[in-house]
């Protein structure tokens, strides 16, 4: 007897020993249901291929691929897109599937129907290896003809492998136009750098580090022209002096020979050419090519003036030589403005050379660092349109190679088969779940048995049906044989108050 639920193993093995034939029933019964079940059902067949992915034949090295998408991902893409209304319902009219319920279940079903039937599995990579991509994938295709499933298989896989070379082709086609188009923004942009960097260096010719230092040897060059042309400055404006002097005394000496030409005129002359003589040896050395002269005008004076006290000769030469004298020293003198004009033009070409040459060097370390960022700037332009110019090129053989079908490929390694043998409903499957259930189903009913038994079979059943205590129990008494059970195994039980 069970009380609130709760039973004993006693309970248990007392229903097993009594109504264990329950559970071989349902087993049996079960089992043999769901074999008439499985032979009823329609038969299924199977058609499967096996696709690998085969590596481009030209190296990686020489030319890398333009698709850097992972192989799960693009499976995954294109089997969403193989899978979809727009890849399956070419397929149901081509092959003519479900020709009878196409009139009476809508488009929508019969491709939901079809995606079932179809399953394709990744393949997994090969353990100790450090490419992690997949290596493959397979296609089966489950339908209740084996022509038909074959006929879905071979589809599916030639869209996979369609899918998959379109997909290739059109990536190097759109890498190849957006790196044409980035290629010539950069060309832009590098002439543009160009353009800046050349109208720098024509404004600042003469500024850039590396004529710093031909600027010091040209600086050197012209302190030197500077100086000399200083010293030639100086001695023209000398030389111009003591003509300018000469001259004077010359042509005060010709008005005087002219007023009176004798010996007390050529003292006069010799006392001026003294007085000359003593300031141009104050100012330069007895050496002087004009201290000289003086000294030889001096000696000549002197002897005139001897000739005169002996024999006094014509006024008239004397005035022509004085005459012929001044006009050689006026010739000088504008000899000597001339030198003088043109040696200060020339220093002051000398010192407008060494302004600007010293501006330039002032102004050289500002030009060196804006030289160097443009300098940097057209070199990163530069460098970014190399690497583009390379990638385009190299996106320009991927392209050929995915057009000629060298680059990476889906290769059919098993083609699908014609299955001779249903793969579906498995009989051994469904005789299991029968024997599973039937095993289930008795278990149940001895369980519903056990709680539905209000027999007395121990004193606690005696004590909790009679709510009295036990005051003693009779042992079991043998009963002749063709008594029932519960005859032979009876207990009697006294009870208080009886």
């Amino acid at each position: 007897m069970v009380h609130n639920g709760e039973f004993a193993i006693a309970d248990v093995k007392r229903v097993l020993r009594k109504h264990w034939w329950v559970i071989l029933a349902c087993a049996v019964s079960c089992g043999t249901l769901s074999v008439l079940v499985a032979t009823e059902l329609p038969k299924k067949y199977t058609s499967q291929t096996l696709l690998l992915v085969a590596k481009p034949t030209v190296p990686a090295d020489s030319v890398k691929p333009v698709v850097t998408e992972d192989l799960n991902q693009r499976l995954a893409s294109m089997k969403e897109q193989i899978l979809s209304r727009t890849g399956l319902e070419p397929v149901i009219g081509k092959l003519e599937l479900y020709h009878a319920e196409r009139g009476k279940l809508p488009m929508e079903d019969l491709i939901e129907r079809l995606r079932r039937a179809i399953e394709i599995s990744p393949l997994e990579a090969t353990p100790g290896t450090q490419d992690r991509s997949i290596p493959g994938f397979s296609v089966r295709v489950t339908f209740d003809n084996p022509r038909s499933a074959q006929q879905i298989c071979t589809e599916i896989t030639s869209m996979f492998m369609e899918q998959n070379a379109r997909a290739l082709e059109q990536q190097a086609v759109r890498t190849a136009l957006f790196l044409g188009q980035q290629l010539g923004e950069a060309k832009a942009k590098l002439d543009e750098q160009e353009a800046k960097l050349a109208q720098f260096k024509h404004k600042y010719t003469g500024s850039l580090p590396e004529q710093s230092q031909a600027n010091l040897s040209l600086l050197a060059t012209l302190n030197s022209q500077l100086e000399a042309n200083t010293q030639a400055l100086r001695q023209a404006r000398q030389d111009k002096a003591s003509n300018e002097s000469l001259l004077g005394q010359k042509e005060a000496s010709l008005k005087s020979s002219k007023r009176a030409g004798n010996p007390e005129t050529l003292a006069e002359q010799l006392r001026v050419q003294q007085d000359q003589l003593a300031t141009l040896e104050s100012r330069y050395t007895a050496e002087h090519p004009e201290v000289i002269k003086v000294k030889k005008q001096i000696t000549e004076l002197s002897k005139r003036m001897q000739e005169a006290n002996t024999d006094k000769p014509p006024a008239g030469s004397q005035a022509g030589l004085a005459s012929a004298q001044i006009q050689q020293l006026r010739a000088k003198l504008r000899q000597d403005e001339i030198k003088i004009a043109d040696l200060t033009k020339l220093q002051a070409q000398i010192q407008d050379q060494l302004r600007l040459l010293q501006q330039r060097m002032e102004t050289s370390p500002i030009v060196e660092q804006q030289l160097k960022e443009l300098t940097g700037n057209y070199q990163s332009a530069l460098d970014f349109y190399n690497d583009l110019l390379k990638k385009q090129q190299n996106s320009a053989t991927a392209k050929d190679l995915a057009h000629q079908q060298q680059g990476e490929q889906l290769r059919v390694v098993d083609p699908p088969n014609l299955p001779m043998k249903p793969s579906g409903p498995k009989i051994p499957y469904f005789v299991g779940g029968g024997l599973g259930g039937g095993i289930a189903l008795g278990v149940a009913i001895l369980y519903f048995l056990m709680v539905m038994d209000q027999t007395l079979h121990t004193e606690k059943d005696v004590e909790i049906y009679l709510k009295l205590p036990v005051l003693t129990s009779l042992p079991v008494l043998k009963i002749p044989s063709g008594r029932s059970e519960n005859q032979r195994h009876l207990k009697r039980s006294v009870v208080a108050g009886y």
